[in-house]
């Protein structure tokens, strides 16, 4: 960190494993903080990130990006963002960063060179937190998660875990307020290294259709009034804020438009949750159950 004039600059690196562009795409529609606030001005008072390297929006390239890299390795206390699976099988190749001395540098290379280093590592997005749909069945890059990729390494440093395919960006950005606020010791996580801010309810505790899943009344099919529970929805067993939150400016979210909950935020998604249509069966329902 560098105070000047009495703020301080937080260098950031963003890296994307394998994934699909759709966490970091979300993150940049962040509406408050705005990303002028986000990349030009204070993310808090007194606070400014500095985004070092990100793939989405830098305008470097070849080796001059990859300089960047070398050079934030040899420093301390910056944040590490991390969005995507890190592949294993066959040292990483099946996701390359990009070249260093005319040899490619993996994404598992990179995490491994800068985490040791960094301030705090963010896992952005499912991929990233908990595999996610980069290390789906029968995942054949060996991909896993960054909580496993420290553990294994024996890196201590600490990592929070955003999931949400993709997530919100206010539980992004949120998320480093609070630390640059209130310290990362007292952010406070559950037992899947998730802020409690964000993950600490069931979708089903706020969720506008929990009246109808109380009194047993469930659509049995798309359009139909009534609960989506009989047609997949897994807002009983996933925690997120998303009923209250929303998503493009409040304008709707998952639920809201008619689409059961899919569970994207569960440490389980998408292998273990069951298919998105397919009724959960581990949920105690009101036995007085009314087709409507």
């Amino acid at each position: 960190m560098d105070s000047k004039k009495n703020k301080v600059t937080i260098p950031v690196v963003y890296l994307q494993g394998s994934a699909c562009s759709g966490c970091a795409t979300s993150s940049l529609c962040t509406e408050y903080p705005s990303i002028k606030n986000i990349l030009l001005q204070d993310i808090v008072p007194g606070f400014t990130l500095e985004f070092l390297f990100h793939p989405v929006i830098m305008t470097a390239s070849g080796n001059l990006s990859m300089e960047v890299l070398e050079e934030v390795a040899k420093t301390k206390g910056f944040v590490l963002i991390v969005d995507g699976g890190i592949p294993t099988k066959d040292s990483g190749i099946y996701c390359v960063t990009g070249e260093k001395n005319g040899k490619k540098s993996t994404i598992l290379q990179e995490v491994l060179q800068l985490s040791p280093n960094a301030l705090m590592v963010i896992a952005l997005g499912t991929c990233a937190s908990f595999g996610g749909i980069a290390a789906a069945n029968p995942n054949p890059t060996g991909s896993k998660c960054i909580g496993d990729i420290l553990s294994e390494n024996n890196i201590k440093t600490p990592y929070i875990n955003i999931p949400g395919c993709p997530p919100h960006p206010d539980w992004l950005f949120g998320t480093i307020e609070n630390v640059l606020l209130n310290g990362l010791e007292n952010v406070k996580l559950d037992d899947f290294n998730r802020p409690k801010t964000y993950f600490g309810k069931l979708i089903h505790e706020n969720c506008p259709n929990r009246a109808w899943f109380d009194e047993g009344k469930f659509a049995k099919k798309f359009g139909d009034a009534g609960c989506l529970y009989e047609l997949g929805c897994k807002g009983p067993i996933t925690y997120a804020d998303c009923p209250i939150r929303q998503w493009n400016g409040k304008t709707n979210w998952v639920i809201g438009s008619g689409a059961p909950c899919n569970g994207c935020t569960s440490p389980e998604y998408p292998d273990y949750v069951g298919d998105f249509y397919e009724k959960i069966i581990d949920v105690e329902t009101p036995v007085n159950e009314k087709k409507i």
